[in-house]
């Protein structure tokens, strides 16, 4: 049976680099390898032609005799057949870890490996944000404020200053993992070494061990408090505004760092003003008279009052704008504006006199009930 050409096999040309085959073997052997093909044996004919050449490429000398004198250089020490033994030689390897653990990738390998698990669990884990929901006006929205709120949460345990060893001792590295909080099981089967990593049962993945807890916390380094805090609410803040307080959270376990509080702000509904972004909205109510012959009438604002001049003939509805009279905005660009809509009220009752008066205004414009076209109406002079 006429062999392969090695170099065919591993894809690579006779002026390939060291490197270059080397890279070649490991891409395809990791392809073929009987571990990931377990029901094709034809990926175990190729994985074995495979080795077989790199163990000849893959060495200066046997490479050289290779180029000059082909297969034949090597027909007294062919490989044997049987199994997966032979395969180590000079340059291959024995089993799939030995593939990946060469060329870096150890940590891939764990995905067939039985999934190690969590190798590089976090021994000192942050302690957990904070919420804080706190209710303003919306004039101390506008001016902003300072508030003071308490904040029930986990503090540092000033007793063992976050250790959770008892004063005057320290912790101790763990001697089953030697401090690096997982341990690694080698087990042998047909295939070569399979390695395992889990997490130390004996610190639990810690690395160290309290022999004699703080009696303060419990050996957690941290203790239950009500903490008084002083929140500053800038100006222009809007409704569920999210202020963050880096480091007020609640501490973590054993000297960790502490994590955040946030801050939501929710403002209440005011009886006069409706807010949009940086702008308020109201309305308020004129006579007729007012409207008729026009008026300078006096409206609230957010922060006080203001004169507001009304022109004759308005009609009601209409919307005046009062620049720069609405709320802040909260990075400091500016203000927004206010909007006043005027309704005109229509009196309910009236005096005789007063009814007198309408009447003759009514004879003297000449004015009389019209009706609008119907929307069907409409519809027929449309099509």
């Amino acid at each position: 049976m006429t062999k392969k050409d090695y170099y065919n096999i591993l894809g690579v040309d006779k002026n390939a680099s060291p490197d270059e085959i080397k890279r070649a073997y490991r891409k395809l052997a990791r392809k073929y390898h009987p571990d990931v093909n377990q029901d094709d044996k034809g990926a175990e004919a190729k994985f074995k032609e495979i080795n077989a050449a790199f163990e000849v490429l893959g060495n200066q000398q046997k490479k050289a005799q290779y180029d000059q004198f082909g297969h034949a250089a090597f027909q007294q020490g062919a490989r044997g057949g049987g199994g997966f033994q032979g395969f180590r030689g000079s340059g291959g390897f024995s089993s799939f870890e030995d593939i990946f653990s060469s060329s870096g990738f150890d940590d891939i390998f764990s995905a067939f490996t039985g999934m190690r698990g969590e190798e590089t669990q976090r021994r000192s884990a942050p302690g957990a944000d904070l919420r804080y929901d706190i209710t303003i006006t919306l004039e101390e929205a506008y001016t902003g404020i300072t508030k003071k709120i308490q904040v029930p949460r986990f503090e540092k345990c000033s007793a063992c200053n976050g250790t959770g060893a008892k004063s005057g001792t320290a912790k101790k590295t763990c001697d089953k993992c030697n401090g690096s909080g997982k341990v690694r099981q080698v087990r042998r089967s047909f295939l070569g070494q399979i390695v395992t990593v889990g997490i130390c049962d004996k610190c639990r993945g810690k690395g160290t061990i309290i022999e004699t807890p703080c009696p303060e916390c419990n050996g957690t380094g941290r203790v239950k408090k009500t903490r008084t805090l002083d929140i500053k609410i800038p100006a222009g803040v809007d409704n569920d505004s999210h202020l963050r307080m880096a480091g007020e959270g609640e501490a973590g376990m054993n000297g960790a760092s502490s994590g955040d509080l946030y801050i939501v702000i929710h403002i209440k509904p005011h009886d006069i003003f409706e807010r949009y972004e940086s702008d308020l909205y109201c309305k308020t109510t004129i006579g007729i008279a007012q409207a008729t012959l026009g008026d300078e009438i006096e409206i609230p604002t957010i922060k006080g009052k203001a004169k507001l001049k009304i022109p004759a003939g308005t009609q009601s509805h209409t919307v005046f704008k009062l620049r720069n009279q609405g709320m802040p905005d909260v990075h400091g660009r500016g203000k927004g504006d206010q909007f006043v809509r005027i309704v005109i009220e229509i009196p309910k009752t009236m005096t005789k006199r007063q009814r007198q008066l309408m009447e003759e205004y009514a004879v003297e414009t000449k004015q009389k009930a019209t009706v609008g076209k119907g929307f069907f109406d409409k519809m027929k002079e449309y099509f």
